[in-house]
């Protein structure tokens, strides 16, 4: 079995299509369909549905596709283990961020950067969390900035608690040192979409309460809901930590949500294998040491 064999299996299963999956490796579509025939030799079993064209992957190929990306994976970090002995970490970083978390992403990947300055970073913004869990378990994150999850064998590093407050208009008639859940929930709304991590820990203290809440509008962008407020429209309910990029935005106000006091654990959700490769390693070392809680402790809200 050679590893170029399992990248062709993984690319196909990714692409979906022989013709591309041959395109993003660099080889021909025949060289890339006896591969896997002669994968598929190798290990006695079908791993692909032929007809005219890919139907799919068989149930012996999906489960082979999950070894390969592991193998792939190790393989990559192992290689990327030689090369920091010999000049210190090089390579891109790859990090997710659920949208509520995304504001907060910066305050790790900055320091990543300043300590391994060899290193580039690609941040995936806007992830639902079923996808971070997935690419996590695909090896196509190093980590993601998320809330913990139930999925197993999934390490989790806390990096810092995410409060809560209702972002309105400056002329609302609100009290300035906090707003109750049932007070905001009256509010003309726009809020996150209900299937985000996000709104779902905003609906879970809603319900504590017995609160019904109804917003006009729902968007799975933190962006988006700033920006109806800013129509003078609506009013809406954000983490704290998006203070830290726009602070308060001209003609709003931000009031902490109280009655009651409720925050939500957002931290580094790594891959499942151990160990850890270096640059998840290094990632993980970093959120552990990180002084990120500090910063947004002191933001409004």
């Amino acid at each position: 079995m050679l590893l170029r064999q399992l990248e062709y299996l993984v690319a196909l299963a990714h692409t979906g299509h022989f013709a591309r999956a041959a395109q993003n490796c660099f080889v021909s579509q025949p060289t890339l369909s006896e591969g896997i025939r002669k994968l598929e030799s190798e290990l006695g079993v079908p791993l692909v549905r032929r007809g005219h064209r890919f139907e799919g992957l068989t149930a012996e190929g999906e489960e082979v596709v999950v070894w390969a990306r592991r193998m792939l994976a190790d393989r990559d970090a192992m290689t990327a283990g030689l090369a920091a002995l010999r000049s210190g970490l090089e390579g891109e970083l790859r990090i997710g961020a659920v949208p509520t978390a995304v504001a907060a992403v910066a305050l790790l990947t900055q320091p990543f950067c300043a300590a391994n300055p060899h290193t580039t970073v690609r941040v995936h913004a806007d992830l639902q969390g079923d996808e971070i869990v997935r690419r996590l378990r695909a090896f196509e994150l190093h980590g993601a900035v998320t809330y913990p999850t139930r999925e197993p064998g999934l390490p989790f590093v806390p990096l810092y608690r995410e409060r809560y407050v209702l972002l309105t208009q400056e002329s609302a008639d609100v009290d300035a040192e906090g707003v109750g859940w049932a007070e905001a929930a009256g509010r003309p709304l726009c809020l996150l979409h209900p299937h985000m991590v996000g709104r779902q820990v905003l609906d879970a203290v809603f319900a504590e309460l017995r609160v019904a809440v109804a917003p006009r509008v729902e968007t799975d962008s933190i962006a988006s809901l700033i920006a109806h407020v800013r129509t003078g429209n609506w009013s809406t309910v954000v983490p704290h930590t998006w203070l830290h990029v726009f602070g308060i935005p001209a003609g709003m106000r931000a009031v902490p949500l109280l009655r009651p006091r409720r925050s939500a654990s957002i931290g580094l959700l790594l891959p499942p294998r151990t160990p850890l490769s270096v640059m998840e390693q290094a990632l993980a070392d970093l959120a552990r040491t990180s002084s990120m809680h500090t910063v947004l402790d002191g933001l409004p809200g």
